[in-house]
């Protein structure tokens, strides 16, 4: 099931990952959408790519894109997109981002992929079908403990106005865990924690192109996944916790203690 949404998914993040490595250290402007929140010509030509090859195929779609915003066909399926995921690592040539594409249908997320172009990294995942990393079965850490863990997180953009809650989570975790990394791009860290390399990962203020390919991926892997107060997790939600199943609870009770 979903194998035509699959391979052109596949054709749609290696074309953009194409894109992506072709204007790699050679930008010739960076706009900003905020404060803190960039996009460049990579963004839009990645995203134009994408969105070539999936109305191509699905004319009739719903696409919700981040940077051509929600286009709505009144359809039952849904793709949600990021063109370029770590636009910030992206504009400063730090090669840590990625493509992101997943499809919802009746609400649900199906299909998910992420695809790192510099790495060569392509992490992919179908319902019920289990997650992949470069056509090879990936599953979650089996780390028992916080205490032994390798976490990430990001910081929303909105942190240079009011800081104070994120900094206070963050300094909890880092007292918690063995380690804490901010890499910088949400599809990867969560692909991360799917194939072990980080045993959980927490942010807030994301947007759903941001989560809903790689929560899918986690949850294949055999990761939980809520929001912050522990409710099911969903990509409309700006909030997100991952996390292998040993390690999940523990992680919710450091974010919660009261």
């Amino acid at each position: 099931m979903w194998e035509k949404e699959s391979t052109v998914t596949n054709q749609a993040v290696k074309e953009a990952g194409e894109v992506l490595t072709g204007l790699f250290g050679n930008l010739k402007g960076i706009n900003k959408k905020g404060e803190i929140d960039l996009v460049t010509e990579a963004d839009i030509s990645s995203e134009k790519a994408i969105l070539e090859i999936i109305r191509e195929n699905f004319p009739d779609d719903g696409i919700l894109s981040e940077e051509s915003g929600e286009i709505d066909n009144n359809s039952e399926r849904l793709w949600m997109i990021d063109p370029l995921d770590g636009t910030t690592n992206y504009a400063h040539s730090f090669p840590f981002f990625a493509v992101s594409i997943a499809l919802q249908v009746k609400g649900k997320t199906v299909l998910g992929h992420v695809f790192n172009p510099v790495l060569n990294e392509h992490f992919e995942a179908v319902k019920d079908q289990g997650a992949f990393l470069n056509g090879r079965p990936i599953k979650v850490s089996q780390t028992q403990t916080l205490k032994e863990s390798l976490l990430a997180t990001g910081f929303p953009y909105t942190i240079y106005r009011d800081h104070e809650g994120v900094i206070d989570l963050f300094t909890r975790m880092i007292v918690g865990a063995q380690g804490v990394r901010r890499p910088g791009a949400a599809a990867i860290d969560l692909c991360y924690v799917a194939s072990g390399r980080f045993d959980g990962f927490w942010e807030q203020g994301l947007n759903p192109w941001d989560t809903a390919a790689g929560s899918l991926v986690v949850q294949e892997a055999g990761g939980l996944l809520s929001d912050y107060n522990g409710n099911a997790y969903s990509p409309f939600q700006k909030t997100i916790v991952a996390a292998n199943p040993h390690i999940f609870k523990e992680m919710l009770r450091v974010l919660n203690p009261d």
